[in-house]
């Protein structure tokens, strides 16, 4: 804290000195950490978002969002096509609050292979960090992304010869790490529209392989399935049947009423048991007020099931900002920051008498 005169302090130096939360400290350590032979590590950005890096160094992020929700009650209701107006007929808009600080500072990403996206919903697609990318990463690295998310950063000025539009059953190589584009199961982005795409009747289902994805993130010390804003589906069998998968990183939240768009904690098992993965984890419930969940809730009711249904696998509650190093972290059931200190008693201290404390 500084001794600025009250009168030097404004708004804007406010929000300099305050915004993002957590500075570039999350950055530094992306860019600092050196990954061990045989492991993989992975950063919770917030909501979907997360940060992959390999012993090789290759960094590949999903779903990065640095902006935030609701801001204003004097937010004008929902227009007919919106997806909560079409899907039960809301038009007050939803009063989805950001809940979880910015942890990312996307001006501060300098070292970064590839930016890859699930869908066009701008929780997941978001602009600020096209624009810190595009200006601030040296290499031009790919955005990759379904036609509709191309179709956005497009419409956002991101060079056309960056842009890669994948499908399910695509395959990609960036650095050590081999991309495995998979079918998304999330009904909503079919209710929602995208920018620069035709819009079918109302009656009439767009393709979903044009509107979101989901990936397979194969590293040569294990795999990361990223489903984006899947809903549950059966076809998590049929996936899991196809591909080995480590770690699953599914959308979990509460639902308001009359609303169905993320997966709850009953959800996540099944999901989790139909991927046959080894560990899930639930993400996306920190982000908005309107869906907010308790990740201890998937953990409970694994624990009520593990036996009955001889689960493989077990949830991992993890935190924003939060690192996760592959296999290291398999066994652990739940984050906690680190605490610090690490360095106590390393010189004397200064205390009136040792026992003061």
């Amino acid at each position: 804290m500084s001794d600025d005169d009250i009168f030097a302090v404004s708004e804007d130096s406010w929000r300099r000195e305050v915004f993002p939360e957590w500075g570039s400290w999350l950055n530094e350590e992306i860019e600092s950490s050196r990954v061990a032979p045989g492991h993989l590590a992975m950063w919770w950005i917030g909501n979907m978002g997360i940060w992959l890096k390999t012993s090789a160094g290759t960094g590949v992020a999903v779903d990065l969002w640095c902006g935030t929700g609701k801001r204003s009650h004097l937010t004008p209701e929902n227009p007919p096509r919106h997806q909560w107006r079409r899907q039960l007929g809301s038009k007050a808009p939803q009063p989805n609050l950001r809940t979880q600080p910015m942890t990312l500072n996307p001006f501060a990403i300098h070292d970064l292979d590839a930016l890859l996206v699930t869908h066009f919903h701008h929780d997941h697609l978001d602009r600020h960090v096209a624009a810190a990318i595009v200006q601030n990463v040296a290499s031009p690295i790919p955005f990759v992304g379904p036609q509709s998310v191309a179709n956005q950063w497009l419409a956002w000025g991101v060079p056309r010869d960056r842009i890669v539009v994948v499908h399910p059953g695509d395959s990609l190589t960036i650095g050590d790490v081999t991309v495995d584009v998979l079918e998304s199961f999330d009904r909503t982005a079919l209710i929602t529209d995208p920018v620069g795409m035709e819009l079918p009747d109302d009656d009439h289902l767009p393709a979903m392989a044009e509107r979101a994805v989901s990936y397979l993130l194969r590293t040569p010390a294990g795999s990361v399935y990223h489903a984006g804003d899947s809903h549950y589906s059966v076809r998590f069998a049929e996936q899991g049947d196809r591909f080995p998968i480590d770690i699953a990183l599914l959308a979990y939240g509460e639902n308001p009423v009359g609303v169905q768009d993320k997966m709850t904690s009953s959800d996540i098992l099944r999901a989790a048991e139909a991927l046959g993965t080894k560990v899930v984890i639930p993400l996306h419930w920190d982000a908005w007020t309107t869906m907010r969940a308790d990740p201890a809730e998937v953990s409970y009711l694994w624990r009520l099931r593990r036996d009955r249904f001889d689960y493989r696998f077990h949830p991992f509650s993890w935190l924003p900002g939060g690192h996760f190093d592959w296999p290291a972290d398999r066994a652990r059931i739940e984050y906690l920051y680190p605490r610090g200190f690490t360095d106590r008693f390393s010189e004397p201290t200064n205390t009136p008498y040792p026992e003061m404390f």
